[in-house]
């Protein structure tokens, strides 16, 4: 098992341990884990979501986000781990948007 992945799992059971020892201290009504595949095109990324939804036994969800993002997830109760992808034309859609940030001031 390589580092990144022990010492997340290592963090959620510490987590897990901190919230039950710690009732006081507050929490959200619900946890997701996100995994981006880091690929250059989108056949790629895609492929990597099919992979994943068949390990984990779950269905493509492409109409995730106003983007269409090309996802999949599985739910441990209010806990998710989901996987998606970020396409083309869905980042190149953000892209565009986000090109006037800072540029308008409504003051």
């Amino acid at each position: 098992m390589d580092d990144h992945r022990r010492a997340l799992i290592n963090g959620l059971l510490n987590l897990a341990i901190f919230l039950e020892t710690h009732p006081d201290v507050p929490v959200s009504s619900n946890l997701t884990l996100h995994h981006f595949p880091n690929h250059d095109n989108d056949d790629d990324l895609r492929a990597e979501i099919d992979q994943i939804a068949a390990r984990v036994g779950s269905q493509i969800d492409f109409e995730d986000s106003p983007y269409a993002h090309y996802a999949t997830s599985v739910s441990f109760g209010p806990v998710e781990y989901r996987a998606v992808a970020i396409l083309a034309a869905a980042q190149a859609r953000h892209d565009a948007e986000d090109s006037y940030r800072g540029c308008i001031d409504p003051n």
